[in-house]
């Protein structure tokens, strides 16, 4: 169990979706919140919200864009020097892309590859360590259900969400008795501004059924951080899909991966 009192969470991605679902269910019970998103307005809007809610919650502010590594790392620099220590990490700041590869912008999938990826990744190799020193940690990464599955017309996108379940899978186990957890929530469908960012170009239509809320998501992920539970997926019908791709050999999943791929061109 991830006892959450007192420590000090640090949250990507806080100014919408999500990551704003995460601070708000972190905020009931850390001692102090490091909210980090591009919106400075945004984050202090929130921070007001989180301390009115709870007088007392220390909550601190950085607004930096985390396609910026020289920001990315003067910010941690910058924390460090002030003695903050980051007892939790969550890393939830990505974007997605709908849509064939041929038709996709290549900028967009290299900023989308470098804050899904790079940035994920960075703030691990930074925080981890002090972690393991003093023994004891929380990880927290935001993957996707997409990441289990490949997912054609979202193919980018769920390449580098694989990259983060098996990077959060791998380093678990690299951390076995250090005293520092790692948990990947894989979400579903979340209506939320990422839907948005992602587009809709090829975008799947998708039964009400497998979306879940973010306030959901949020509280879900949040409980299985505190278990120390390994992956995390929110709803009772993405769980359910997640658990069949599992257990289905990839012969058996092909032939369906291949029809989404036709109907993604318009055929059928």
């Amino acid at each position: 169990m991830n006892e959450l009192r007192g420590k000090t969470a640090l949250v990507t991605g806080a100014s919408a979706g999500i990551g704003r679902e995460l601070a708000r269910v972190l905020g009931r019970e850390v001692g102090a919140l490091v909210l980090v998103a591009r919106r400075r307005e945004r984050l202090d809007d929130l921070a007001r919200e989180l301390v009115a809610a709870r007088p007392g919650l220390r909550v601190l502010v950085r607004a930096v864009d985390l396609l910026d590594r020289k920001a990315l790392g003067a910010m941690l620099d910058d924390l460090a020097q002030a003695g903050e220590v980051i007892d939790v990490l969550v890393n939830n700041a990505g974007f997605g892309d709908y849509g064939l590869l041929e038709n996709r912008d290549w900028e967009k999938i290299e900023r989308m590859l470098e804050l899904n990826v790079v940035s994920t990744t960075m703030l691990l190799a930074r925080l981890v360590p002090p972690m393991v020193a003093r023994g004891s940690g929380a990880i927290l990464n935001v993957g996707s259900i997409a990441g289990i599955l490949p997912s054609p017309a979202m193919s980018t996108y769920a390449a580098s969400k694989a990259y983060v379940n098996h990077l959060s899978e791998g380093l678990r186990a690299e951390l076995a008795g250090t005293g520092v957890s790692v948990t990947v929530v894989c979400p579903g469908p979340v209506p939320t501004e990422f839907q948005e960012v992602a587009g809709s170009d090829a975008r799947p239509e998708l039964p009400k059924a497998v979306y879940v809320d973010a306030v959901t998501c949020a509280e879900e992920a949040v409980a299985g951080l505190k278990r120390g539970q390994a992956r995390v997926i929110p709803g009772v019908v993405p769980r359910a899909m997640a658990m069949t791709v599992d257990a289905l050999p990839k012969a058996l999943v092909r032939p369906f991966l291949s029809k989404m791929g036709k109907k993604a061109r318009g055929g059928r």
